[in-house]
């Protein structure tokens, strides 16, 4: 990689990493044009790289400013491709590969909120070699009604809810399809909310309405009838606790650079984090850019300011972190096998 001068023009050589081998790949190639397109409006010479077509090795990055993350997903998501750009000492946008392979993983993630005092539902985690009776003694720990999840995989693929025994061997099998390890989480009845974070600011809180039984892959990327609001019925007071608990999250976890944290508010106006996705969508139907837009930041400006932090961070020779832990310290009763 070339050496940068950052008293150059804000005129940057940038490479998209996007696409990738995962389950998310449609969804990465989506997010990594609109993110390209973006950064040449704003003047930048971008290229787009795809590792499912040419490995990260055999790419040519001596040209190039700075890396920005786009891949969803495994090798994407997961810490993978950090761990390969931290050895060819190439920069790049986002988080590290230690806080890539903890958000990635629900139960990782889930046993350091629970150590840092973030509230997450309580959950049990399962293997797909278990035995079926074992399950569900374990389901019934938790309670019904459930959430069945994959521990490692995005975008709420392999995800159901499940509301009684008789339910949970088919959302087994359909968590299974994705992870050979799976959660069942217990169910926060209530609203959905996302707290959307360039380090430790906060853009616009975002309130998720969807007709369908949860914001699941299809009201997330498909259904025209899924509704982000910015105004809300809760009180302030309510709604400064669930931004505080999405940044006690992504501190507890040392993300950096964008991310957002999904929420659960329940009945009582208690937030409750579900996890921290280190590389959010960027597409046309992604939260992150559209809270961004409700603040007046193009999606162009958005990804700009992360790579400007991201090299002056590398100037300074440091990570750029998050800022002191700002939530009050409470932790749930998790209920584990």
């Amino acid at each position: 990689m070339r050496a940068i001068h950052f008293d150059e023009p804000r005129r940057r050589q940038i490479a998209v990493l996007c696409g990738g081998e995962s389950y998310e790949r449609e969804i990465s190639l989506q997010s990594g044009s609109a993110v390209a397109a973006a950064l040449r409006e704003r003047g930048h010479d971008v290229v787009c790289l795809d590792p499912a077509l040419t490995p990260p090795e055999a790419s040519h990055f001596h040209d190039i400013d700075v890396a920005f993350l786009a891949l969803h997903g495994q090798k994407g998501e997961d810490g993978e491709i950090q761990g390969i750009l931290d050895r060819m000492n190439v920069l790049y946008t986002g988080s590290g590969a230690e806080a890539s392979r903890l958000a990635f993983s629900k139960s990782a993630s889930k046993e350091r909120l629970f150590q840092r005092g973030v509230p997450t539902p309580p959950y049990v985690l399962v293997h797909a070699s278990d035995d079926p009776r074992r399950t569900v003694e374990l389901a019934l720990r938790v309670g019904f009604p459930l959430v069945v999840k994959p521990d490692a995989q995005g975008s709420s693929l392999g995800v159901s809810i499940v509301k009684s025994a008789s339910d949970l061997p088919r959302a087994l099998e359909n968590c299974f399809r994705y992870d050979v390890f799976g959660l069942l989480e217990q169910a926060i009845p209530g609203t959905e909310w996302t707290v959307s974070l360039l380090d430790d600011e906060p853009l616009p809180l975002i309130q998720i309405e969807t007709p369908r039984e949860f914001f699941d892959f299809t009201a997330k990327y498909e259904d025209d009838a899924t509704v982000c609001r910015f105004n809300f019925s809760v009180p302030k007071h309510v709604s400064s606790s669930i931004v505080e608990a999405g940044l006690a999250a992504a501190m507890a976890i040392e993300a950096r650079g964008l991310s957002r944290v999904d929420i659960r508010l329940d009945e009582s106006g208690r937030p409750w984090v579900l996890e921290v996705n280190t590389i959010p969508g960027f597409t046309e139907h992604s939260l992150v850019p559209q809270a961004a837009a409700h603040a007046g930041i193009s999606l162009g400006e958005l990804c700009e300011r992360s790579i400007e932090r991201c090299l002056t961070a590398a100037k300074a020779g440091r990570p750029p972190l998050r800022g002191p832990h700002r939530a009050k310290a409470w932790r749930p009763e998790p209920k584990r096998a």
